[in-house]
């Protein structure tokens, strides 16, 4: 029986590889002066240039995943933004409950570049004909790997957020700085800031080179908010070091951009040992 994957906008996959593994991808949402925007429907300068008309943003609802797991025929299986950043997990259980059981849902507690990975193998299991076992187990495997670090131009959204505790009382003392993150365990931890955004970029390259594993085969993905040629540069730099056996450059959805503020940047990655 085909198994297909599904998941949620925040993960930044390029819409090639979507259409090709035949991922399915429900919109999450962002609600501008009570009027509910999907995913991709405005583009990220216009969506922070209406911070002012009042900006929240909201998962992907049950409603919305039953919508897209009921027509589909065979195993389905539903990766999803951390459990812990996100409602979204706990909706595309209840739809699945609603689907008598037909839906495997996981938590990929990462997002964004680091979510796009997990999806990718297992979609890339899906393809090759594994069982819904053998495709959780793949999107598992990556789960306990993947890395996901990334720079902010400043703090003013994450704040506006609440999404990384404490993260107000760094502001002062970062000021002047280029705030670091990285994404585990569900949750986003503060990094020691970096003097400049350069600064930022090698000490995230630092980061993966110090994870590098011999012989391992290397995915790896670059992701931006509105800075695309940062992001090109940062993979480029991976990619004169090590030959990935997956690589790309995604930008981050609009619900992501409204806890982030433009001008990130960020490298997800995880090796593939035999």
């Amino acid at each position: 029986m085909t198994v297909t994957v599904v998941t949620d906008s925040a993960a930044s996959i390029p819409g090639n590889l979507v259409d090709e593994l035949g991922i399915v991808v429900v919109p999450m949402s962002v609600i501008i002066g009570g009027t509910v925007y999907p995913d991709g429907q405005l583009g990220l300068d216009e969506v922070m240039a209406r911070v002012g008309e009042g900006v929240s943003t909201s998962g992907a609802n049950p409603g919305e995943f039953l919508t897209a797991i009921e027509p589909i025929d065979g195993d389905v299986v539903v990766l999803t933004i951390s459990a812990q950043m996100s409602s979204t997990y706990e909706a595309a259980r209840t739809a699945a409950k609603m689907a008598g059981g037909m839906a495997r849902v996981v938590d990929t507690r990462t997002a964004a570049g680091g979510q796009g990975l997990v999806v990718l193998a297992a979609a890339e299991a899906a393809a090759r004909g594994d069982d819904v076992d053998t495709v959780v187990a793949a999107a598992e495997r990556v789960i306990e790997q993947v890395r996901l670090v990334a720079t902010v131009e400043n703090l003013a959204r994450l704040i506006a957020s609440g999404r990384v505790p404490g993260v107000a009382a760094l502001a002062n003392r970062w000021l002047g700085m280029n705030p670091l993150f990285e994404f585990r365990n569900g949750t986003a931890h503060p990094l020691r800031p970096a003097f400049s955004r350069d600064g930022a970029f090698e000490r995230m390259l630092t980061t993966w080179r110090h994870t590098m594993v011999p012989g391992a085969r290397l995915h790896v993905s670059a992701l931006h908010a509105e800075a695309e040629e940062d992001a090109n540069r940062l993979l480029k730099q991976v990619e004169a070091e090590v030959v990935p056996a997956t690589s790309f450059v995604a930008p981050f959805n609009s619900v992501m951009v409204v806890h982030t503020g433009l001008g990130l940047v960020g490298l997800a990655w995880w090796w593939e040992t035999t």
